[in-house]
């Protein structure tokens, strides 16, 4: 996927204000515009302006994409980092599940969860709904936690240019937390008018990326590193794991890649997920002459050769 530069579809510079993007926009639509634009390729030239504007002219989204951005060219191969949008507040208005339908894989990529299916009451007096990631450690889900938490919004100064607020709140991580659950914090959206209720804000959970870790629901699948002579002979060991360190036993004969599942030991919950730890075979390294002596001697006194079923 590449990444696409939404300011350069606009013809603007990444500094313009509000009121530049909006001219800019208009610009491009009666230009493209498929009813009245002869130029080739119309219709696609035009939904690329209407996703660039969406972006920009959006101060919440557009701080994020600006963030995101800054590492990246047009035309760049692009992978969005895990968690990069963790800590941005949206606005949630209904109807970002539709422009994630309308728009490119790009913009999907971004924004396509940004609260669909929220942020009806942002049509009526009460205050609109909000939404933010959050990264979390697995603990937290295995026993529950209370975070200080830092959001970042945008809104537009009266010069027309986005600007960026922060904000921490006091959250409290329910023990059993899956991967992409919302959590609700009441009135902590957009304000109301009128003296209505303030909108919501739900945050949606992701675990900080970690390679010991792999997730499926509240199943959890952790490499564990073996010695040749554990995995061989079999042995007791000790296991650091979100749930603690537990002391697990490793079958004789094992191979790399052969799974150890700990029933209920995976995140809590009605029914608990399952720990399964995957045994990962590690070499020592042949650095020392007694290493090399001890390897020469297997290769020389043990009947193996791991090829055999290939025909070698």
């Amino acid at each position: 996927m590449e990444f696409r530069d939404y300011y350069q579809v606009l013809g603007v510079d990444k500094t313009a204000s509000a009121d530049q993007i909006k001219k800019a926009y208009r610009k491009q639509a009666r230009k493209y515009h498929p009813d009245v634009s002869k130029e080739p390729d119309a219709e696609k030239h035009m939904q690329e302006v209407n996703e660039a504007n969406a972006v920009l002219s959006d101060p919440e989204k557009r701080a994020a994409y600006d963030q995101l951005g800054s590492r990246y060219h047009s035309g760049q191969e692009f992978q969005p980092p895990p968690g990069w949008d963790a800590g941005f507040e949206f606005s949630g208005d209904g109807t970002q599940g539709a422009q994630a339908e309308d728009f490119s894989d790009f913009f999907a990529s971004l924004f396509g969860q940004a609260g669909a299916g929220r942020g009806a009451g942002a049509r009526g007096r009460r205050g609109g709904d909000h939404y933010a990631k959050v990264l979390i450690d697995l603990a937290d889900a295995y026993h529950g936690a209370t975070q200080t938490i830092t959001l970042r919004t945008a809104r537009l100064d009266a010069s027309g240019h986005v600007v960026t607020e922060e904000r921490a709140l006091k959250v409290r991580i329910p023990l059993g937390v899956k991967e992409g659950q919302h959590i609700r914090l009441g009135g902590q959206g957009g304000p109301g008018l009128g003296g209505e209720a303030a909108g919501d804000l739900y945050l949606e959970v992701h675990f900080k990326p970690d390679p010991r870790y792999r997730i499926e629901a509240r199943d959890v699948y952790e490499t564990v590193p073996v010695t040749p002579w554990e995995a061989a002979l079999g042995a007791a060991i000790e296991v650091p794991t979100p749930a603690g360190v537990l002391r697990v036993s490793v079958p004789a004969n094992s191979q790399s890649g052969r799974k150890l599942r700990l029933k209920g030991r995976g995140i809590p919950g009605n029914p608990p997920g399952d720990l399964y730890l995957v045994l990962e075979l590690v070499l020592p390294p042949a650095d020392t002459d007694k290493a090399r002596q001890l390897y020469e001697t297997m290769a020389r006194e043990l009947d193996f050769n791991p090829r055999q079923h290939m025909g070698a």
